[in-house]
């Protein structure tokens, strides 16, 4: 029983949701402000109709694989592959008393974004041609910088994506020891700057590890070295606190990566928290809710950025009207070149989703990922 949505004759009906999960080792251990780890998961989602194969991932727990294999997979298979919207609610009502941030939104999100895959390869059509393609390419920035970098590899990771692929925004993490090393942050911000020249712009994310006062002197200091994007320089839990820092900075402050829900999304907006509104399509509940969230930010006439799962993002960038840019972060780059063959280059600071192929346009590389499967 599909409540009123059963498939027509002729449709394409979905026979299978499947998930595996990959963790690759970082090349050094990586950190943030506050965090440290020494590898990236995956989990890698395929729905299947009529001899075709969608496909969509998320990074988060390998346990994610199970919420697909053993929760979804019993409501979306049967079907109509091309009612994805259909599909998605029935997901989440199936999640319904699993909880929905966390690890279980993003296994909804991942099976969404295979859906859509699926149902543009059935179409014939680029996803971009489908979700409804509003710009030829989309602004990207360079994201890595991680604290646990010493200055060379900093410098090098730096030079490459300015110099190298001639991306004019980059990003360092800071915020070290939560909050506990600010002259080594700021002494970075200034070396970042020496290093990409004057006219790169240059960000910052502190991963939520300064107090608002704190975040408020930090930012002041920021200035000098004309740092343009301040992310989350307290907890995205604190609404008022990002509020009060973007009042008291010259820096575009930004937050929302944490969004697993649309309910998320309208409270930090509401409470005018944000100078720009991150979203993340592997963690918010795929394409379907990406386009509500960013409805959401448009209504208050601001912009959205999408954070990280670079190759994935890209499709939803070029199909939204108020975007700003993409978080070409380094490990989700390094792991989607690894794993996928028709990965969009971001050189020149732009990445072009290929209208030359169906769906995303990346085909899954099982004997290259096949050494990291964990689950």
């Amino acid at each position: 029983m599909f409540s009123g949505n059963d498939p027509a004759d002729g449709d394409v009906v979905i026979e299978s949701l499947r998930a595996t999960a990959y963790r690759l080792p970082t090349p050094v251990p990586e950190g943030d402000g506050t965090l440290e780890w020494n590898a990236t998961t995956m989990v890698y989602v395929e729905a299947t109709a009529n001899g075709t194969t969608g496909s969509g991932w998320t990074y988060c727990g390998a346990g994610a694989a199970d919420v697909v294999n053993e929760v979804l997979a019993e409501v979306v298979p049967g079907r109509a592959a091309l009612d994805v919207p259909g599909a998605w609610l029935a997901m989440q009502q199936r999640i319904r008393n699993l909880g929905r941030p966390g690890v279980v939104s993003c296994a909804l999100s991942a099976a969404d974004i295979a859906l859509w895959d699926l149902a543009a390869r059935l179409t014939g059509l680029p996803l971009s041609r489908l979700l409804g393609k509003v710009r030829d390419s989309a602004p990207v920035y360079g994201s890595g910088g991680f604290t646990t970098y010493d200055d060379s590899r900093l410098q090098t990771q730096l030079e490459d994506w300015v110099g190298g692929q001639g991306i004019p925004r980059v990003k360092i993490k800071i915020g070290e020891s939560w909050g506990g090393a600010v002259r080594r942050d700021l002494a970075r911000v200034r070396f970042a700057r020496e290093v990409i020249g004057p006219s790169a712009e240059l960000y910052v994310d502190a991963n939520g590890a300064y107090q608002a006062g704190q975040a408020i002197r930090v930012g002041e200091r920021l200035a000098e070295s004309d740092v343009r994007w301040f992310e989350e320089p307290v907890s995205s839990d604190d609404l008022a606190g990002l509020r009060r820092i973007r009042e008291g900075v010259l820096p575009d402050v930004a937050a929302g990566e944490y969004g697993y829900d649309l309910p998320y999304f309208g409270r930090m907006v509401a409470a005018e928290a944000v100078d720009c509104l991150q979203i993340d399509v592997t963690r918010c509940g795929g394409y379907t809710e990406w386009f509500r969230a960013a409805a959401v930010a448009a209504a208050a006439n601001l912009q959205v950025s999408a954070h990280c799962a670079p190759n994935l993002s890209v499709h939803a960038a070029v199909c939204t009207p108020n975007f700003r840019h993409i978080e070409w972060f380094a490990d989700h780059d390094r792991l989607e070149r690894l794993f996928f063959e028709g990965t969009v280059p971001p050189d020149g600071g732009l990445a072009r989703p290929d209208l030359g192929a169906c769906g995303h346009g990346l085909v899954f590389l099982p004997e290259e990922a096949g050494r990291y499967r964990v689950r």
